[in-house]
């Protein structure tokens, strides 16, 4: 009774429908899906196997076979994951192709990408892709390892098999198979803390 599908929605067989979702315009849903309670898909295609967990929001998308999505993940305009994809927690896709195999399992943003086969993104990453005039686009190859809390600041092109740095700044392209550092120098001033707490 909770439940909201459109005229237009189309869902393959032994696929389940939880509670509170809605499928909206001319969203298709392979077999053997899963839809998780809360979830508002809109104009969605999902592949077979696919896991929607609770309250992912998405539209204009294409999820591929097997791919698990959320929960509480974003998908807009123009998102294409491919096979076995994870998109976790918190991540909000925009106008991005996303290969076989990447994930980004926890509060990403990453817009106007291009994510090649095997790569994971590290928590908290996001990619600048706006200047204030134009959108930009980040293109990271296949088996790149993305650490966590790091700025991708477009347009920016990281190449096969590199390595960024958790807490880097990237804004020069990245070379193959290389590791890529954008961090400030950690200074500590003995004592300082403790001359602060006294100072009246």
């Amino acid at each position: 009774a909770t439940v909201t599908i459109d005229a237009d929605v189309e869902i393959g067989p032994d696929s389940l429908i939880e509670a509170n979702v809605q499928l909206r315009g001319a969203t298709r849903a392979g077999s053997n899906c899963r839809i998780g309670a809360g979830s508002i898909l809109r104009d969605c295609r999902l592949g077979d196997g696919v896991t929607i967990l609770p309250y992912v929001v998405a539209q204009d998308s294409s999820i591929g076979d097997r791919s698990v999505i959320g929960p509480f993940a974003r998908l807009r305009m123009n998102v294409e994951t491919a096979g076995e994809t994870h998109i976790g927690n918190f991540v909000e896709l925009k106008k991005t192709k996303f290969a076989a195999g990447a994930k980004a399992s926890h509060l990403a943003y990453l817009g106007d990408s291009v994510i090649g086969p095997g790569v994971n993104v590290g928590a908290g990453t996001i990619t600048c892709n706006y200047d204030g005039q134009r959108k930009h686009e980040t293109h990271i190859g296949a088996n790149v390892f993305v650490g966590s809390n790091s700025t991708l600041v477009a347009p920016l092109e990281i190449a096969d098999g590199a390595f960024i740095a958790a807490g880097s700044v990237i804004t020069k392209n990245v070379e193959q198979d290389a590791l890529a550092i954008g961090r400030a120098h950690q200074i500590d001033k003995p004592g300082w803390a403790k001359r602060r707490r006294g100072a009246k």
